[in-house]
């Protein structure tokens, strides 16, 4: 058996744990693995080259895909699906395992119906798949962006400021409502959790004249705009408030640095696991995470589930900011 293996969409830290783990188990096997740079758009450059055991050495503890990540119009158009089956069969490739998103699970899912077999492993940090509890990367953002909420906490403390803190998550506040939590921030503003920004000032208000000095309003980046910016919040609660208030996006840092142990031994099991389905004769299915074990769902039926949210963890954040 010759698998290929990319990574697509956005780049998450344990990807290259799941690499290591694929190319592995698939050599452990006798099976051939074939990595292909760049994703979907690699793939119709032909841009691919065989990986042995040696080729996945030391990466456990880097960040980002050794084989690096993009996206393609192309792909995304009949024609370009088309074109990628044909190259894939005249590099004998039979099977292909794809790490990324919902969006590289649309097109692995595009190949399989042209009789690609194909596996998908979890990969983003906004945790936003929703066949998945958990997804590789999750749990290293989560700790970066709290490590750097902390540093921010002690000039906020020293200069008695509210900290308006943008992190990511496009679609999905679940980044946002556990590093909220953590840090005991006064509330969390995402898509998911209906928020008014006029409570959370009276709410400032109200703390401030019972001692309180220094504040922390975690916000998802889906819920802000170009119209409606993050520093747009800040300025509406020291206007309404009268606490200096200052804006701060972490932005693209919470994708980077070394996987934290937990994403990077998910990543291991995932991939062993889908490089198991295929020595079974499974395809055309995604790994996922439910009620802490590995499952594996068809990628149809996966792409049409309902992501949940954590609303008990939204609600006790709110509570226990007093």
């Amino acid at each position: 058996m010759t698998i290929g293996l990319l990574t697509s969409g956005g780049d998450a830290p344990g990807m290259n744990a799941a690499i290591r783990s694929v190319t592995r188990s698939a050599i452990a096997r006798g099976f051939k693995v074939i990595g292909i740079r760049r994703g979907y758009q690699g793939l119709l450059e032909g841009d691919m080259y065989e990986l042995g055991a040696r080729d996945v050495s030391d990466i456990l503890h880097r960040g980002g895909t050794m084989l690096y990540t993009a996206r393609s119009k192309e792909f995304a158009t009949p024609d370009g699906v088309k074109k990628a089956k044909d190259i894939l069969d005249r590099a004998g490739i039979e099977c292909l395992i794809v790490i990324g998103g919902d969006g590289t699970y649309r097109g692995a899912l595009d190949l399989s119906r042209l009789g690609v077999r194909c596996i998908g492993l979890p990969g983003t940090i906004d945790n936003d798949i929703v066949c998945t509890e958990y997804t590789i990367g999750f749990d290293t953002a989560q700790n970066t962006a709290l490590e750097m909420l902390d540093k921010l906490k002690d000039t906020e403390m020293s200069h008695n400021r509210c900290s308006v803190v943008e992190v990511m998550g496009r679609k999905a506040g679940h980044i946002g409502v556990r590093v909220a939590a953590a840090t005991g921030a006064i509330d969390c503003l995402t898509v998911e959790k209906p928020y008014d920004l006029d409570e959370i000032c009276d709410k400032i208000i109200e703390q401030k004249n019972a001692g309180k000095t220094h504040f922390e309003l975690i916000v998802a980046e889906g819920v802000v705009s170009k119209e409606f910016t993050s520093d747009d919040i800040a300025k509406y609660i020291e206007a309404k408030t009268g606490v200096t208030s200052r804006a701060t996006v972490l932005g693209h840092v919470q994708r980077g640095g070394s996987p934290t142990c937990y994403d990077r031994v998910m990543a291991l099991k995932m991939g062993y696991y889908a490089v198991e389905l295929l020595a079974n004769g499974y395809s055309n299915r995604i790994v996922a995470v439910k009620n802490d074990k590995l499952v594996d769902y068809d990628i149809e039926e996966a792409l049409k589930m309902q992501k949940g949210y954590d609303e008990k963890l939204h609600s006790v954040l709110r509570i226990l900011s007093i």
